[in-house]
């Protein structure tokens, strides 16, 4: 696809840059020669380099305890990107390779949902369906108090549960009030999904995304064509939630927007470099065939679920409805090195088909929501309450950033899919209803934001479609991770996700 392309021609671009900086050259030209011609790549500030040299010898010989260089100068490393802006880093080989599989969607383990206790011991929350967990016999509540006979204690937690698919692992499992039991489970390649779906009435169609993945576009397109199974052929309309998605490939979210557009643009990026430079046009093929869209959003909504809520919108394939979301308008290209470690770096901005820029300004919807009274998360710190691209230290300023108006709010829970569900029905029904009811608060001397819809007491109960956080944790990795042979360009989440492998 295009985006590897592009992916794959940054790396020849930079390739210059990283080789100088991996390798000693035989002779280096005299700083002082007035005839020397440098390329941008080998120009460096040697009295810079100098007072660098300094303070790193200084630190080696006098810092209160003894510091190992290899880590000295690895924290050195991540402080040149530091300051860059919040989303360019520097990850070791471990974190490489987590932020690698968090991008795959895939992880080798045992497909267990599990909650760390005060003690220390494991307790499953739930197996994953169809996973080795699962066939062992794991159930919710089920405490793991040793792994392969070591208890929880000596051991770092969650760790012993990943490893090799096809090898096998001894769990200690508390269970009630039976006596302590093994259970002995295979591990094998766990996949993670990212896209979930339902039909909320008949007829009309519910997708879920909670982040985008390697097979965030295929699976989309195995959803979409059971929901239009299930509707007797087509669907009547689609509420697609972006809910607290925080980003993730690219590719996947243009591969999403490709699937509902049958012509226009999707996004384009701009950086400092002509090779930044690209241009991603939808191909004719509506698999929805027209069917109205809603995509819900809200503050956690960023980076890949802006480019596709922005290109749905522009293109006027759907109605965007929510809350402002979190504004991350750039681009990361992770670039391997030579010892297994790689480097995550901001190489552009990207743009709405509108040619309009949503960094540090985010999607603004055409209908907003507020949270439910009783879906407020009191407990929420007062600095989370605006947090955004424009609130972290270091981003990047964006183009509108300084009209940009209140930031947007968490919408959890069924309320918002309830709202979304009667704008598509009835287009332009939930604004009217936002409005009459601020007209009347105004008229009472109090203006007050229209909460989301809840769910009529006599509906079904459903599981939620979102959450602000997960509440538990599974065996895989962390939010983070590392490139395959050839980087891959990604809009990044605008944070990293709670570890959930420790």
């Amino acid at each position: 696809m295009r985006v590897a392309r592009l992916a794959a021609a940054l790396l020849f671009a930079l390739s210059p840059t990283l080789a100088l900086a991996q390798s000693t050259p035989a002779k280096a030209a005299p700083a002082d020669d007035p005839d020397t011609k440098e390329s941008v790549t080998s120009r460096v500030p040697l009295d810079e380099i100098r007072r660098f040299t300094a303070v790193y010898n200084a630190v080696r010989a006098a810092y209160v305890d003894p510091v190992d260089d290899k880590k000295l100068m690895q924290s050195a490393v991540r402080g040149l990107l530091l300051e860059l802006d919040p989303h360019s880093t520097y990850f070791d080989k471990a974190d490489a390779e987590a932020f690698d599989e968090q991008a795959s969607g895939a992880y080798e383990g045992i497909g267990v949902e599990l909650l760390q206790q005060e003690d220390n011991t494991l307790k499953v929350v739930s197996p994953i369906d169809d996973t080795p967990a699962a066939r062992a016999g794991l159930q919710a509540g089920d405490l793991i108090v040793a792994i392969d006979g070591k208890p929880i204690s000596a051991i770092e937690a969650m760790e012993p549960l990943r490893g090799a698919a096809g090898s096998k692992v001894v769990l200690t499992i508390e269970r009630g009030d039976r006596k302590p039991f093994d259970v002995t489970v295979v591990r094998e390649t766990i996949r993670v999904t990212s896209v979930r779906s339902k039909m909320l009435e008949p007829g009309y169609g519910y997708v879920r995304i909670s982040t985008f993945q390697a097979d965030t576009g295929a699976d989309f397109q195995k959803h979409l064509s059971q929901l239009q199974a299930q509707a007797g052929g087509k669907l009547k309309g689609l509420v697609l939630d972006l809910r607290s998605n925080p980003g993730g490939l690219l590719t996947a979210a243009v591969q999403v927007a490709d699937d509902l557009l049958d012509k226009g643009g999707i996004v384009s990026t701009r950086g400092r470099i002509s090779i930044s430079d690209a241009k991603f046009d939808a191909t004719p093929g509506d698999l929805l065939k027209g069917a109205p869209v809603v995509v819900l959003v809200d503050a956690g909504s960023a980076s890949a679920s802006e480019v596709l809520a922005g290109a749905l919108r522009d293109n006027k394939r759907a109605r965007v409805i929510g809350s402002r979301t979190f504004g991350k308008g750039s681009v990361q290209t992770v670039l391997p090195l030579d010892n297994g470690d790689s480097v995550k770096l901001t190489t552009a901005r990207y743009y709405t088909p509108s040619g309009r820029s949503i960094q540090a300004t985010g999607i603004v919807p055409e209908v907003e929501l507020s949270p439910a009274a009783d879906e407020v998360n009191k407990d929420l710190p007062a600095s989370l309450a605006d947090y955004s691209e424009a609130s972290l230290p270091g981003h990047l300023r964006g183009d509108d950033e300084a009209n940009a108006s209140k930031v947007g709010v968490v919408l959890p829970g069924d309320g918002p899919i309830q709202s979304a569900l009667q704008e598509l029905k009835q287009p332009g029904s939930v604004a009217a209803a936002a409005a009459a009811a601020a007209a009347k608060a105004k008229a009472a001397g109090e203006v007050k934001p229209v909460a989301a819809e809840k769910p009529a007491p006599a509906q079904k109960a459903e599981d939620k479609a979102t959450d602000a956080k997960p509440a538990a944790v599974q065996d895989k990795p962390a939010d983070v991770a590392k490139p395959a042979a050839t980087p891959a360009t990604q809009d990044d989440s605008p944070k990293p996700a709670a570890n959930d492998g420790k």
